[in-house]
């Protein structure tokens, strides 16, 4: 967990244990023991996947805000490491009695990176921005918001038109982030937050460099310089770190390789959980997969634990939907589809779609090229031939599976946190799921009590995989590597944030 200098900040940490899951020259990486026994003071994380530009708002995919949350921008509340909602810009918060009004008292002395001081009209500033200047489609998870009221410099409420069970969660993620009006004219090259770091220069699909602030109102890293590195593939992330080019691997993406450095103790090798599912997406709105014997067809060829074991070497775990075992309403329904070639082949004839061919559109990532094989040979047993379409991932992806809708069926890491609403209940999302049945169940557990609120989400949940509106393959697991000297990487993705706050050498 991030450490803070607030009182109440500190007592939630000493209630619950600690937080999330996507950089250039040999030079800037650091060590385990700096020339002379000196203590490095900087550090090179490599990563794969990397961003288009530095602007969430108006760009969608994870490596934007993987880079930028917590690190750069920050929220009035975040996540801890069991998905708890904590302070943090926020020093703490009131409800009214009806449930509609969130009353927050912030913390004083906050600048943001560009001197500015943070206030409640940033506040009302970012929250309104949401509705009139975003175009990711995050924005919607304001809705609610009535109308944001400054009380003080210190104190702001905010009046939801309804109450609302996920709108203080989703101010945890991206769309929480606050931003002052002197910092918005180009957050595609230059983002101002109020975080520990700011950019001290981007390098477009190599890297980012982040410099520690020494006017950070929280407690500082232990770091000086951050760099986070971008390779096209896990192997040129593995061979960076062995070469001693960077200092550590987040999010893993290749778990074969991880034998030689579990055999070494000059690395650290940790395992943990995510949010992020490995989905098999189905255009809902596109044949065949407008017909859900079709759906159904597919889901009861695929054996998910072979998938895993196979192209993961078994690291993750199994669900059904974008519902995960760190969510309230999770359930495990992992039973429902169990492998069944025979009962996916008298779906297909019922349907009509024996001997069928059908376009699998891959992007260019690890785990998708590490599963796609597996998923074309396990439906080709059941007649289902799948033809693989390679599509550069971020930006051709993105255009014409995400945007367009041009796809038949794909694959894809889904990391945002409590997304299952965000895919199904949006029937002009990429998966074209027609929402009519969950929207009005949906709406009522989002404004009922916890019960009725873990309840209702739960009905949601097994209406969603009734419907075989898409698969997961497996829950990604956040698997990091790191030179035995460093501490302080996140070792749960519970959003998409890697958080470095905490990032120092031994």
């Amino acid at each position: 967990m991030m450490r803070r200098k607030n009182s109440l900040f500190a007592a939630a940490a000493l209630a619950t244990a600690a937080l999330l899951g996507l950089a250039g020259c040999s030079a800037g990486a650091g060590s385990s023991s700096g020339s002379g026994g000196e203590t490095p003071t900087t550090a090179t994380i490599a990563l794969t996947g990397t961003p288009t530009n530095l602007d969430f708002t108006t760009t969608a995919g994870s490596a934007i805000p993987q880079a930028l949350m917590s690190n750069v921008y920050e929220g009035l509340v975040e996540l801890d490491d069991s998905g708890e909602i904590v302070p943090l810009l926020a020093q703490e918060w009131s409800v009214s009695d009806d449930r509609k009004t969130y009353t927050f008292t912030l913390q004083e002395g906050v600048t943001f990176s560009n001197g500015a001081p943070f206030t409640a009209e940033d506040v009302k500033f970012s929250f309104d921005r949401v509705k009139t200047d975003w175009v990711s489609s995050l924005k919607t998870k304001m809705d609610v918001v009535e109308n944001v009221e400054v009380l003080s410099d210190t104190e702001v409420a905010v009046h939801l038109s309804t109450p609302s069970n996920a709108w203080l969660f989703s101010l945890a993620t991206p769309v929480g982030a606050i931003f002052t009006p002197e910092g918005v004219d180009d957050l595609a090259n230059a983002p101002v937050g109020t975080g520990p770091y700011e950019v001290a220069s981007w390098t477009p699909n190599e890297s980012i460099v982040f410099e520690t602030r020494d006017d950070y109102w929280g407690e500082a890293p232990g770091v000086e310089e951050v760099t986070l590195k971008y390779f096209a593939d896990a192997t040129a992330t593995t061979n960076a770190l062995q070469t001693g080019d960077v200092d550590a691997i987040a999010n893993l993406q290749a778990p074969e390789l991880l034998s030689s450095f579990e055999a070494d103790d000059q690395f650290v090798v940790t395992s943990g959980t995510s949010s992020g599912e490995v989905s098999l997406s189905m255009n809902n709105r596109a044949a065949p997969f407008d017909d859900v014997r079709v759906r159904q067809a597919v889901l009861y060829a695929l054996d998910e634990q072979a998938i895993l074991d196979t192209a993961w070497n078994g690291y993750g775990s199994l669900v059904a939907t974008y519902a995960t075992p760190t969510d309230p309403y999770y359930e495990d329904l992992t039973d429902v589809y169990p492998h069944d070639p025979e009962k996916a082949k008298e779906l297909l004839a019922e349907a009509g779609q024996e001997n069928l061919s059908i376009t699998f559109t891959v992007p260019t990532r690890p785990y998708a090229q590490a599963v796609s094989e597996i998923v074309v040979s396990q439906l080709k047993d059941v007649g289902i031939t799948a033809t693989i379409e390679s599509a550069e991932f971020p930006a051709v992806w993105l255009d014409e599976v995400f945007t367009k809708h041009d796809y038949q069926m794909t694959t894809v890491l889904a990391v945002e946190a409590r997304d299952i609403l965000t895919v199904f209940n949006d029937p002009d999302y990429y998966i074209g799921y027609d929402n009519s049945k969950i929207a009005p169940i949906a709406a009522e557990a989002d404004q009922a009590d916890e019960a009725g609120y873990v309840e209702g989400m739960q009905q949601v949940a097994r209406q969603i995989v009734d419907d075989a509106a898409s698969g997961v393959l497996f829950l990604f697991p956040n698997i990091t590597v790191a030179k035995a000297g460093l501490q302080g990487l996140p070792e749960n993705a519970i959003v998409e944030a890697l958080n470095l706050t905490d990032l120092s050498w031994q």
